[in-house]
């Protein structure tokens, strides 16, 4: 017998035994599929507890979108204060995961 299937599998799946896609959904998308409708449904109770429901989340958006393109050059600015705001906390937390999950290999 040949070793050709064995070596082409290996190079398919960029040779750690897993395909692309249970790369890329990060496990097996059985698994990831149930997590994902858990993790929904948790979230879905915590929004109901709080009183929103989805239509209100799209109408906010909406109004967002609609504010945005009113207000004109002066999104911009608004936008990029949120943005820097934000990105105060969320790159470093970020960056911080990301270290520490490469210094745990």
């Amino acid at each position: 017998m040949s070793n050709e299937p064995e070596a082409r599998r290996v190079r398919y799946e960029g040779g750690t035994g897993r395909s692309g896609l249970h790369r890329f959904l990060g496990g097996s998308p059985g698994a990831v599929l149930l997590r994902l409708v858990l993790l929904s449904v948790l979230v879905g109770v915590v929004l109901s507890a709080l009183g929103l429901d989805p239509r209100d989340i799209f109408r906010s958006v909406e109004r967002l979108f609609l504010h945005v393109w009113n207000m004109g050059f002066d999104a911009v600015l608004w936008l990029w204060r949120y943005f820097l705001l934000g990105a105060v906390l969320v790159i470093p937390i970020w960056l911080v995961l990301r270290l520490a999950k490469v210094g745990s290999r």
